[in-house]
């Protein structure tokens, strides 16, 4: 006997509203239907576990069809089924979750994560897309009659119990609406399952494929004789669209490197590269939390990836936009987080504000910390090979979460442009005696190329310093941080002064030019270069020292560096120009055969070819510049 009756919710309008704010995009509906449907499954077969259910389970695939001809779209599974009653309950009583109340019921017998959704609000995403709904079902339970349930997109709905389906389980059938006819299109379908179901725990298979596999005849022919030849036949096959038993699901002792690479391979085809080691997450309290994550090789420049790490809840795809939702340095990672306690609502606002997430987050940050001091512990000359690729995301944990700013002072390394290692309290003891200036402070020289400032990096060697390699694009932001972590630190790049000023000590080298003479030469060498870009000073260096030096006050230059990540105030150093110092080695031979020249062309020339000198130094000699310099050089010799 058909029924008739009103869907048991708080307004009429709930449709439009479920499909406006619910969910923030309408391809969610095949998700929740094939989500609900992979729950039904595997309640089932927690209650044959337990032996509530009974007989063969028999073939338990999901099934998605879409028949063009008729509009519809229909998922079928052969998991529990609902009786009239329970259509009643859990369909038209909105307010209701199924899952919770079968969790409730068996909360000592079963693992709530078998449980994927709430049927409750879930279903009703099939109403984005669909102008009717139909339901047909049979429960397992003995003496069961099948029911149909059909409703329009209204409050009313109608119910029936009938007789002609004998195959437990439950159909939802979509027929869809006229603007919304773009998920008719096998295609479209089949990326979408893909996208969201690709690791559900339940096979789901999505019409058939054809495959080549050895024929009968090659194997009969192999028993007979070694040297069989191999034939293959063409078959068509179940088209299964995930893989149910992905790698995080497993036990990590029950996984090799190469399982984890394979398995990096199927979340990243189109990546050719393998990663440089993975965190296995498992996870059972305060929360749950599974996963994987990978770290992949990362350049020196900054590059903000987007949908590398895929966010899961019980193996259901709930986003691949993470950004904001774990800490912005964890996004430089790849690979799966799991966890059932994240909302499967896919608002990224929500999560955002959701005390779950953030727990979650501030727990993936403390593994992967613990992960990379485990690594630098167990064999750190593997740990110093790698560091080059790792050492970004370390940098932008270490400015970005204070928490793992602590962790990671124990193993983050500085390398030397001789290419040594240190760790931050490895490298103060190692250069202590040295490169402490007269006020008790370390300095810390480094250079940003090896290649562009190797007369400096020699200069400073040569004394006896180290220099640190500093080349990434967010030095400049890491070493303002370390500056203010570090004690009685300071940080000056190699070229910022002349060798002697770099780290001040107590001793002071005589000039051979006295004030007079000094401001006889400062007209002749100012008239060389550019007023505008260059101060030019006068210093009392080593006859060894060249005879000019181009050097960039420490501050302005790191503003200006800091300034390519943008940001704030910066942004004014940024619109300045490039400010030089032009120093001049008052006890070179040089400057003392410039001041003596008696012919003024002669004096420009020498005086012209000393400055271009500095300047190409620094790569700063370029077009015209560069052109008259060679051919003055040719001249000379």
């Amino acid at each position: 006997m058909s029924t008739t009756g009103k869907i048991n919710v708080q307004t009429e309008n709930i449709f439009p509203i479920i499909k406006k704010f619910l969910y923030s995009d309408n391809e969610i509906f095949l998700r929740e239907l094939v989500s609900n449907a992979v729950d039904a499954t595997q309640k089932l077969k927690a209650l044959a576990r337990m032996g509530e259910a009974k007989g063969d389970l028999g073939d338990t695939k999901v099934e998605v069809e879409v028949d063009k001809s008729s509009k519809t779209i229909v998922i079928k599974d052969k998991g529990l089924g609902m009786t009239k009653e329970e259509i009643e309950k859990y369909i038209t009583q909105i307010a209701f979750s199924g899952a919770e109340e079968f969790v409730n019921k068996y909360k000592d017998k079963v693992d709530k994560n078998v449980v994927i959704g709430h049927f409750g609000l879930g279903f009703y995403s099939a109403f984005m897309v669909a102008k009717k709904v139909e339901i047909f079902s049979l429960s397992y339970k003995e003496g069961a009659k099948a029911v149909h349930w059909e409703c329009d997109g209204s409050p009313d709905y109608q119910i029936e119990e009938i007789g002609n389906r004998t195959e437990r389980g439950t159909n939802i059938v979509l027929h869809i609406a006229d603007d919304c006819e773009e998920y008719l299109e096998n295609g479209k379908i089949e990326g979408l399952l893909k996208k969201y179901c690709k690791f559900l725990p339940v096979e789901i298979k999505f019409g058939t494929k054809k495959t080549w596999v050895p024929s009968d005849e090659s194997l009969d022919s192999a028993k007979d004789d070694d040297k069989g030849e191999e034939k293959e036949k063409e078959v068509e096959v179940d088209n299964i669209i995930n893989n149910p038993n992905p790698a995080w699901t497993r036990k990590p002792a029950d996984l090799t490197d190469e399982d984890y690479k394979s398995f990096y391979k199927e979340l990243y085809p189109m990546q050719f590269e393998d990663p440089l080691f993975n965190i296995h997450l498992n996870v059972d309290y305060p929360f749950n939390l599974t996963g994987i994550l990978y770290f992949p090789k990362l350049s020196n420049k900054l590059e903000m990836p987007k949908d590398r790490i895929q966010l899961y809840s019980n193996q259901v795809f709930v986003t691949d936009n993470v950004e904001n939702i774990v800490p912005d340095f964890l996004t430089l990672l790849r690979g799966v987080i799991d966890s059932p306690d994240i909302p499967l609502n896919v608002s990224r606002s929500y999560l955002q504000a959701d005390g779950n997430v953030k727990k979650i987050s501030a727990h993936i940050t403390k593994k992967v910390a613990d992960k990379l001091e485990e690594l630098f512990k167990k064999d750190r000359a593997e740990f110093e090979k790698k560091w080059d690729d790792i050492k970004i995301f370390v940098q932008y944990g270490m400015i970005s979460d204070e928490k793992f700013y602590e962790k990671a002072a124990k193993f983050a390394l500085v390398k030397t442009t001789g290419g040594k290692y240190f760790t931050f309290d490895e490298f103060e003891n190692h250069v202590k005696p040295t490169q402490t200036d007269k006020d008790k402070k370390l300095v810390y020289l480094y250079a940003t190329s090896v290649q562009e400032q190797h007369a400096y990096i020699d200069a400073a060697v040569n004394r006896g310093y180290e220099v640190l390699l500093m080349d990434t694009m967010l030095d400049p932001h890491f070493i303002n941080h370390l500056e203010g972590k570090l004690k009685d630190v300071s940080f000056v790049r190699v070229d910022a002064d002349t060798i002697d000023k770099l780290i001040k000590k107590d001793d002071n080298t005589v000039s051979k030019l006295n004030e007079e003479q000094q401001n006889k030469l400062r007209p002749v060498i100012e008239g060389a270069v550019s007023k505008e870009q260059f101060m030019v000073q006068f210093e009392n260096l080593s006859e060894k020292d060249a005879p000019m030096l181009v050097t960039r006050p420490e501050f302005m230059r790191r503003m200006k560096d800091m300034n390519q990540l943008g940001g704030g105030a910066m942004g004014f150093y940024g619109t300045m120009p490039d400010m030089y110092n032009l120093v001049v080695n008052t006890n070179h031979p040089l400057i003392s055969r410039i001041l003596e020249e008696g012919n003024e062309e002669k004096q420009k020339s020498l005086t012209k070819q000393a400055t271009d000198l500095a300047l190409l130094s620094q790569g700063l000699l370029k077009g015209e510049n560069l052109t008259n310099f060679i051919k003055r050089s040719v001249e000379l010799i």
